[in-house]
């Protein structure tokens, strides 16, 4: 809206013109979801409370988590308005980038919001069946990679890129990339909503991994940058910046509340929709693998759960204390800043070694 408004100003009046830069909406999009996550926040918490849309805790764990019994969830709702307002904003509407990937956004918070809905509301512990869940995810992510795959314009939009390496692109043809983009971002969503299970723990990490796929969009985007760094040039994608941007600056407002102690949880709607996101933009930028290093805690927590419920039903026993792995740690003696922070830490770290593939091929 803003940038459509600034090209009819900057026909009478040049400055203006300065808004058509990519970079320099990506600043305002970080600024102005931050703003809308400070100034919708308490608002929304304190409803949420009136509603008593409180998060249910499992006996099973750490009895630490006994005391945020009752915390307002559904929290994500925040994350996904902040985004989706900044990007109405900001973001170049005839992107058809854009709109599929908050389209993605959306529907997979849609299926978040009835799973939360029915446990914190309905009382319902179960929520909604993992299978009509799974069902629907898959639909999304199935529709999403049949148009990318329809809508390719050269090799390189489908072609699996492997980090380090300048000249090995593995072709995957037509269902190989479908069947790519499904698991990315089904198993992206499903990993993020994994690993939010303390104050902090999820949010932080996704908003560090999308500001670092904003770079990767810009320079997927931009055919300059793209072939002096031997990358795939992806035309449009570059627009995705001021996604990833406005997701960067939401999570931060989020944190803000979801800080130790939390005021509120992210839930299903929030973590389910986040995770889909940067699985999808991934996708588009042609950097599937090195969102799997960067969001290499994402991927240990998922893995912990498949190894605890695959050894439980063989064996009988369990390989750590409690799964997702961050509260085997809790099990373990470490407080739960403790484990955050050190997460935290560890996805700084990898995020760095994504960075580097930049330039390092």
């Amino acid at each position: 809206m803003l940038l459509a408004l600034t090209h009819w100003l900057s026909t009478n009046i040049h400055g203006f013109r300065v808004f058509d830069y990519i970079t320099l909406r990506a600043v305002l999009a970080a600024i102005t979801s931050l703003a809308i996550s400070f100034a919708v926040g308490p608002t929304m918490i304190r409803k949420l409370t009136d509603y008593k849309i409180g998060q249910s805790v499992r006996e099973d764990g750490p009895q630490s988590h006994l005391v945020k019994s009752g915390t307002p969830t559904m929290g994500g709702a925040l994350i996904l308005v902040s985004i989706a307002v900044t990007t109405l904003l900001w973001a170049d509407l005839s992107n058809r980038y854009v709109w599929l990937v908050l389209l993605t956004m959306m529907g997979f918070g849609v299926i978040g919001w009835v799973d939360d809905y029915r446990k914190v509301v309905h009382r319902n512990p179960k929520g909604l069946p993992a299978r009509v869940k799974y069902f629907w995810q898959s639909v999304i992510a199935i529709v999403v990679g049949v148009y990318l795959m329809l809508t390719a314009v050269t090799p390189a939009e489908t072609e699996l890129i492997v980090p380090f390496f300048k000249t090995i692109a593995l072709p995957l043809g037509g269902i190989g990339f479908v069947i790519l983009t499904y698991f990315v971002i089904v198993g992206s969503s499903n990993a993020v909503n994994l690993t939010d299970g303390l104050d902090g723990l999820a949010i932080m990490p996704t908003a560090m991994i999308a500001s670092a796929l904003a770079i990767f969009a810009y320079v997927a985007g931009n055919k300059v940058f793209a072939a002096y760094l031997v990358f795939p040039s992806i035309p449009g994608a570059g627009e995705l910046a001021v996604f990833c941007a406005a997701m960067s600056g939401a999570g931060l407002g989020f944190l803000w509340f979801n800080a130790y102690p939390a005021e509120v949880f992210m839930g299903d709607v929030g973590a389910l929709a986040l995770g889909a996101a940067l699985g999808l933009i991934a996708v588009i930028v042609r950097q599937e693998i090195v969102l799997f290093v960067m969001g290499g805690v994402f991927v240990v927590e998922t893995v912990s759960v498949v190894l605890q419920v695959a050894s439980f039903k063989l064996t009988g026993k369990r390989i750590f204390r409690m799964a997702p792995l961050h509260h085997h740690y809790e099990l373990k003696g470490w407080k739960e800043n403790q484990v955050v922070v050190r997460f935290w830490i560890i996805t700084i770290i990898l995020v760095l070694i994504g960075l580097s593939t930049l330039k390092l091929r």
